[in-house]
């Protein structure tokens, strides 16, 4: 409280209030500035992103401590680690005033239960992104980034998220979700490191570089290759016949968390269907909130990245936490193809 001296009276005067922030962790180019930009006018709440390109970089990270960090965003086969290991506030917003828009679909999940601890942010697959000038032939195979055809050869990118790779590779060799079967994971690793000198790079930034033909293949998440063939229409969408993941991502808040009420605000905000409308109409994917398809681009209504082709349902295998003795078998295997 300050004092001001008027006509040798003291006046009580409020000191300035605290500038109100929101400090987000969050995968790259994936946060739609307009939806933050509306929640930052609305409530005054400055927001800052920090982006990474993994699950594995986030939880080290957060693990580490010092981040700085309110929120972050992990996949659903993460939030049981981040929980398991108290990283993440049980802000229960299944209390909040906006969770009565979250679909069915998604209000009790294996990974949250009754949802104490997040709120849907995206959801969608894990694919091939091919130009189909450069490649005529099937893409609906992961033989294209793990026994690639002569035209893709050097051509090749390959996300660098170990979940999405090894689950792809596994299903490939007819193995199961979370499999510590050796025979299997033998194939799977001798398939990855006989294909690597094949691929040209490891990144998650293949949005421009599939545009842009820098690229002519990559294991993609659905919305990044939707939103390059919005810029080139010969980039397409291949659903891998021997199955492919079906991914979550959801907002959390770090038990560590500076700013509470900014950041119970901004999951509360996020639920709404217009503002979870904004998430997909920038990043491309599903959200997992009931009632924001009437503000969804018309483009995403027929969409075939956003609406799998019913041929390729039942492909589908929704991502679960898998035992830490897999984790590690995967991690060694990873780490071998990464060197």
């Amino acid at each position: 409280m300050k004092r001001l001296l008027l006509n040798g009276a003291a006046l009580a005067v409020a000191s300035p209030a605290l500038a109100q922030e929101l400090n987000l962790y969050n995968w790259g180019n994936y946060t739609s500035p307009e939806m933050i930009e509306k929640f930052e006018a609305e409530t005054g709440i400055d927001v800052t992103i920090t982006d990474y390109d993994s699950n594995d970089t986030a939880l080290a990270k957060i693990q580490a401590g010092g981040h700085g960090f309110d929120m972050v965003v992990p996949s659903s086969t993460f939030v049981p680690i981040f929980i398991g290991e108290g990283l993440l506030m049980e802000a229960r917003p299944d209390q909040m005033e906006n969770f009565e828009h979250v679909a069915d679909r998604w209000r009790d999940p294996e990974f949250d239960p009754g949802r104490r601890y997040t709120v849907p942010w995206q959801w969608g697959t894990v694919g091939m992104s091919v130009n189909t000038t450069d490649y005529d032939g099937d893409i609906n195979t992961a033989a294209i980034f793990l026994d690639p055809p002569d035209e893709l050869k050097g051509k090749i990118n390959v996300l660098p998220e170990m979940v999405d790779v090894m689950s792809l590779a596994i299903y490939y060799h007819g193995g199961e979700q979370c499999t510590q079967d050796r025979e299997v994971l033998a194939e799977v690793r001798d398939t990855l490191i006989a294909a690597k000198p094949h691929w040209l790079s490891i990144d998650y930034g293949t949005v421009e570089k599939m545009a842009n033909e820098d690229i002519a293949a990559s294991t993609n998440w659905n919305g990044a290759s939707m939103r390059s063939r919005l810029q080139n229409e010969d980039v397409a969408y291949g659903y891998p016949v021997t199955g492919y993941p079906v991914w979550s991502d959801n907002l959390a808040i770090l038990a560590d968390v500076q700013n509470v009420e900014e950041a119970k605000t901004f999951m509360n905000f996020v639920m709404d269907p217009e503002n979870a409308a904004m998430l997909s109409n920038f990043a491309r994917y599903a959200n997992g909130i009931a009632g924001s398809e009437e503000y969804l681009d018309e483009v995403m209504a027929s969409a075939p990245e956003i609406n799998v082709p019913e041929e390729f349902a039942d492909a589908g295998v929704d991502a679960k936490t898998c035992p830490p003795e897999a984790m590690q078998i995967y991690r060694a295997i990873w780490t071998e193809v990464l060197q």
